[in-house]
């Protein structure tokens, strides 16, 4: 057992901490606020984040960064996206020894279009002290995670070794790891579900059913494949847990601040209102803001991703977006993602 330094306190970093605490390695919660890791400490709550739940004593807060990352084996990074290149720079000052960095953050970045491993190695400047990145995905919510409801997600990484030392950190009865060698693909699959999340919520608040929820969720996984294998992702990972598991449960539950994000607006809300009201950062906004520039820049057609664009950041009407997805010339289903994966093997072959 180890001592593992856990950097964003929110409700999914807590969460994991917890997991972390269950498999009997010290963990150092660190957060910005003084009296968020006050709380922490004194009570062992974070009730803000996860309501209701009891942390673990050997969950300890740390306001300092440099406190938090003393000789610790590993380093778990879950900060909003927004935040993870001004986190890592900080980082980045105070770490003394090379130690494997996982991150568990799902987006990409506007402007750069960068996956956020890529960020965190631009920002690390080599690998002086980074052994190595390893992202988990999965569908998993924090709220169900903390009340150690069974859980499986996924690990990947450029090194083999990095993400089975992830898994093992990780692993227990009720919160199952597997590894997956497709580090694009899994980035890939947990950022843009959030975008499809929203067009799930936005058809909720229009007042749809679950016909076009099932349209959007089937769609939207083949608009994720086609950028992903354009990006160099294996196709099948997309049928996995950062895939389509993801998928199913950020469009289909209420602990998703994304579909919450989207019905709301479908009902009317400004995109400033839904922000102010959400209290969490929801990453779908600025994720659909760069995958749509990726999109264009990659001349890869996502026709779902292009409307939800139009409606956040161009002023276009839900309902206007909706009929005008439905109202697209006719297509073949399967041709062009099929036309994608023939064109990645022969790349790789």
């Amino acid at each position: 057992m180890g001592t593992i330094s856990v950097l964003g306190a929110g409700s999914w970093g807590t969460a994991l901490a917890m997991v972390l605490a269950d498999n009997g390695h010290a963990v150092r919660l660190w957060a910005r606020r003084k009296e968020q890791i006050e709380e922490i400490n004194q009570r062992h709550t974070n009730e803000s984040y996860l309501p209701g739940v009891t942390l673990s004593e050997t969950i300890v807060g740390c306001a300092s960064m440099e406190q938090a990352v003393e000789d610790t084996d590993a380093i778990l990074l879950v900060v909003p996206t927004k935040a993870m290149r001004e986190t890592v720079a900080e980082l980045r000052k105070v770490l003394k020894k090379k130690v494997v960095m996982i991150h568990a953050s799902k987006g990409i970045e506007p402007g750069t279009h960068k996956r956020i491993s890529e960020m965190i190695e631009e920002e690390m400047g080599g690998t002086e002290l980074l052994e190595a990145v390893v992202v988990l995905s999965g569908p998993s919510h924090a709220e169900e995670v903390s009340q150690r409801q069974p859980t499986t997600v996924t690990v990947s990484s450029k090194c083999h070794q990095a993400a089975e030392f992830a898994q093992d950190l990780f692993m227990n009865q009720r919160f199952r790891v597997y590894t997956n060698p497709d580090l694009i693909g899994v980035e890939i699959g947990g950022a843009l579900k959030n975008i499809i999340a929203l067009v799930c919520g936005l058809t909720q608040g229009l007042g749809m059913g679950d016909n076009p929820k099932a349209a959007i969720m089937t769609r939207g996984l083949a608009e994720i494949a086609r950028l992903g294998v354009k990006l160099g992702a294996n196709p099948l990972t997309f049928a996995g847990l950062s895939g389509l598991g993801d998928l199913i449960v950020t469009c289909t539950s209420i602990h998703s601040r994304n579909f919450r994000a989207g019905k709301l607006i479908g009902e009317g809300k400004t995109l400033d209102e839904v922000l102010d009201s959400m209290g969490m950062v929801v990453e779908g906004i600025q994720t659909t803001k760069a995958t749509h520039e990726l999109a264009v820049e990659c001349g890869v057609d996502m026709p779902i991703t292009a409307s939800l664009h139009a409606v956040l950041f161009d002023g276009v009407q839900p309902k206007d977006a909706a009929e005008g997805l439905m109202g697209r010339v006719k297509k073949h289903e399967v041709e062009q993602l099929h036309t994608d994966i023939v064109d990645a093997a022969y790349r790789q072959s």
